[in-house]
């Protein structure tokens, strides 16, 4: 064989061959981009260019993922992804799991769960997967009773059990932070108050939800069609395993093991 013949062998060898093009994940702001951020970097290290792009809302980086625009997202849990998938049609599913951010139930008048009264005032996430999450812990913590089997999907309606004669305050989620001053306990995420400068209220809740529901974590979410592309799975494998990023996924709650649960682990 010439030289050229040799020479133009190994130019169509080299076209043939797949170009590793790296992946690119949508987030949302803050701790979650953080801890992917943290991820990303040690991933360049060991050959993998992974891009993170960051969306202000919660719409976008699923259309994005469903376009083509992205390779993996991570901001929703299973019941958000649900509820997207039903209402779009998108060809998305869920590959992974990562951390699952604790509710707590707080109060900033009672110290225990025993010392709420008759008729207290309870504050609760006014959209229907919040509520149902905030009802199901109110159970847990044997405030209340619910539809058996019902568990996050419970609405007030579901409420059948109140011996206490428990008033409900449905509020919007991100509302509940401010709200607990007027109420005598309030369905809370941990995380609000860390952001807000109160990361020890944050870990003084009268009960936590925990690895039970899982349901809650935060997804790893790719299209059917590249569920098993290698470098995907190369990252979350990374990100799973990495110390880096429970170092940052733990700073980011205060150092509160209280505060989240890593559910890959169990």
């Amino acid at each position: 064989m010439s030289i050229h013949s040799t020479w133009l062998a190994a130019v169509l060898i080299a076209l043939a061959l797949p170009v590793a093009a790296g992946i690119r994940v949508g987030v949302t702001p803050g701790a979650l981009a953080d801890s992917i951020e943290v991820a990303a970097t040690e991933a360049k290290t060991q050959g993998l260019d992974v891009e993170v792009v960051e969306f202000s809302d919660w719409t976008t980086p699923n259309l994005a993922l469903e376009n083509g625009d992205l390779d993996l997202n991570y901001f929703q849990h299973q019941a958000f992804l649900d509820n997207a998938l039903k209402e779009t049609g998108y060809h998305l599913r869920s590959v992974a799991l990562g951390i699952l951010p604790n509710i707590g139930l707080y109060s900033e008048k009672y110290q225990s769960l025993d010392a709420i009264p008759e008729g207290a005032r309870v504050a609760i996430a006014s959209d229907p997967v919040n509520q149902g999450r905030g009802l199901a812990l109110l159970e847990t913590a044997g405030l209340i009773g619910l539809t058996p089997g019902i568990g996050w999907q419970a609405t007030l309606d579901d409420v059948t059990a109140n011996h206490r004669g428990l008033r409900f305050v449905e509020i919007e989620g991100p509302q509940l932070v401010r709200a607990i001053a007027d109420v005598d306990l309030a369905q809370g995420y941990p995380a609000y108050y860390v952001n807000a400068g109160r990361a020890d209220f944050a870990g003084s809740a009268l009960i936590y939800s925990g690895l039970g529901d899982r349901h809650f974590a935060i997804r790893f979410v790719t299209r059917d069609d590249n569920a098993a592309d290698p470098e995907v799975a190369a990252f979350i494998r990374l990100y799973q395993s990495s110390p880096a990023v429970r170092a940052r996924i733990d700073a980011a709650n205060a150092h509160d093991p209280k505060l989240y649960s890593l559910p890959w682990l169990d």
